[in-house]
């Protein structure tokens, strides 16, 4: 039994109103996400590991960047160039670990400087043994008639191409043992009326990692997906929910609350850890109790 007299470790709804201009910073967000900066604790399970994280300035992907630099890799993190405050900060704490960080500030919507990432990584960390395809672009929109093509062309290109992009050029630097993951969603299982760009791609992204997880199986790389349900991240409150859905995010999961990035980074360190050595073309969700996957 709960024992209702003692504080909950982490915030539950209703949260204040707010509103950021995309791509949203963590650092303004009120309360403050939970990366596990002061909580996650290392055990040395990716111990000499060389990894590059889209999106890891915040959200999902910084909360796995610390884990992983805690766990003994080296990392190197992807983000726009309007996140570079977000981005410093991880940094710092990677570097606290005694690791080598790296910061890649660029567009992934533009082929040329995904291969320039993956490029700069290989040559700045000496290698690579972990991509994880983290970054995304969610913007809410009530009806297909107002949906642009723009808007659509760029949910793709970010979701979707970038991952291809990435991978593609990873694949020339990753050996046996390494390991792809990939950030889906409960979308892709469960899609909402006005998220209709974005759910479709994080249902590509299902299809894509069961497949190239067949074709990389005999050289030894596993390719596996992460699907979140609602998380306190900038994703959520820079346009990708209406104002009304985040002052009450997460309040229809049986937990009854958002999950914070600190408590989905220990999935990503397992799928990328030699103890998941047989786990590939998988889908691991973690949405609150409504077991969506």
């Amino acid at each position: 039994m709960t024992d209702k007299t003692t504080p909950e470790k982490y915030p539950f709804p209703p949260f204040n109103e707010q509103l950021q201009p995309f791509p949203g910073l963590a650092a303004q967000m009120d309360p403050p996400p939970d990366h596990g900066e002061t909580s996650y604790q290392g055990r040395g399970r990716l111990s000499g590991r060389k990894a590059l994280i889209t999106g890891g300035d915040s959200g999902i992907g910084r909360a796995v960047a610390i884990a992983y630099a805690r766990e003994g890799a080296d990392v190197a993190i992807s983000y726009l160039p309007e996140e570079e405050s977000d981005a410093q900060e991880v940094i710092k704490l990677i570097e606290a670990e005694g690791r080598t960080a790296v910061a890649i500030p660029g567009d992934i919507r533009t082929e040329s400087f995904c291969d320039t990432l993956v490029e700069r990584a290989v040559s700045e960390l000496g290698g690579l043994d972990i991509l994880v395809n983290n970054a995304g672009r969610q913007q809410y929109c009530t009806s297909i008639r107002n949906l642009s093509t723009a808007d659509f062309d760029a949910t793709f290109k970010t979701n979707v191409y970038a991952m291809f992009w990435i991978t593609r050029a990873a694949l020339n630097h990753l050996s046996r043992g390494a390991s792809i993951i990939n950030t889906s969603s409960v979308q892709a299982f469960n899609p909402g009326a006005i998220v209709l760009d974005y759910a479709q791609t994080k249902a590509a992204i299902v299809a894509f990692t069961k497949s190239l997880a067949k074709q990389l199986a005999e050289e030894g790389i596993r390719v596996n997906t992460v699907a979140p349900g609602p998380y306190w991240t900038p994703l959520q409150i820079s346009g990708g929910q209406p104002q009304e859905v985040i002052e009450s995010l997460g309040s229809d999961t049986p937990m009854g609350r958002p999950g914070q990035p600190v408590e989905i980074a220990p999935l990503y360190v397992t799928l990328a850890s030699d103890e998941s050595s047989y786990c590939s073309g998988q889908v691991w969700c973690s949405d609150g109790g409504t077991g969506t996957v």
